[in-house]
């Protein structure tokens, strides 16, 4: 179907072009000094690889999150990658990969919730016993952007501290990382004004659907080619193919010759 437009009308809808282009760019952020402000919109932590350098580029910048003890990155100037775990309960994996880490000698942290702790007590100090870091990934999972009111915020974190002491006799390190990535600039402020830094990732894939799990291949294909200099890697300890393919893929990164840092010493906690 074609249609004729009038001069005029061409000329308006032309003249209209760079301001819905300043529209589009505010709305990603692009123009805003405040990344922060900007990712917060819309609650959830975000990637870009499509910078050229290899490393990403999230959705509030370095700088900005700095302000609220958060980040995403290490050194990108050292071949040196932060291993982090998440786990909302245990799914039978865990002891593999653990027996994998001992084995290369790496120290990973760990983000559990109050279920797994509860479940698993032996699993957590044997966490702690063999030198891996166990972080706060709050007391029932939930959307930590929908909370606003600092009491409730508190409630979720200083609930698994708890039972983590319970367990293990030792205090939390102050490292939090909320579930799904959803966050708001308040939501950073809540957790510094508690001690708390807040760890992001820069490296992820879809590795937490029980049914519908990774091939090998499919992880390594994700895994391999983005990794990058201080990449803080998150996986899923609920997944059977990360406890069959950890061994093989610490492997790889070491022969590409990658160390492997501590997240708590990152962080300065």
């Amino acid at each position: 179907m074609y249609f004729i437009l009038k001069k005029n009308t061409v000329i308006r809808a032309l003249a209209c072009i760079p301001v819905l282009v300043l529209i589009m760019l505010i709305g990603a952020g692009l123009t805003s000094g405040n990344s922060v402000e900007t990712a917060a919109a819309d609650n959830n932590w975000g990637l870009s690889f499509n910078t050229g350098s290899g490393i990403p580029t999230g959705n509030a910048s370095e700088a900005e999150l700095q302000k609220y003890n958060a980040l995403y990155l290490g050194d990108t100037k050292q071949k040196k990658i932060y291993l982090t775990f998440d786990a909302g309960y245990e799914n039978g994996y865990t002891a593999q990969i653990l027996d994998t880490l001992k084995k290369h000698n790496v120290k990973a942290t760990f983000f559990l919730v109050g279920n797994y702790i509860k479940s698993s007590p032996e699993l957590v100090k044997r966490m702690v016993n063999e030198g891996h870091t166990v972080g706060n990934h709050t007391m029932t999972h939930p959307d930590m952007a929908a909370i606003s009111d600092k009491e409730s915020f508190k409630n979720e974190l200083t609930g698994l501290e708890e039972l983590y002491k319970e367990a293990t006799g030792q205090e939390m390190k102050k490292l939090y990382r909320p579930p799904q990535g959803k966050f708001s600039v308040e939501n950073l402020k809540m957790a510094k004004s508690m001690g708390y830094h807040t760890v992001f990732w820069s490296l992820a894939y879809v590795d937490w659907y029980n049914d519908d799990q990774p091939t090998r291949e499919e992880a390594f294909d994700k895994l391999i080619p983005r990794i990058h200099n201080g990449a803080v890697v998150l996986l899923h300890s609920t997944s059977k193919t990360n406890s069959e393919i950890l061994d093989e893929l610490l492997t790889k990164w070491e022969d590409m010759g990658y160390t492997f840092g501590d997240m708590s010493e990152l962080a300065g906690v």
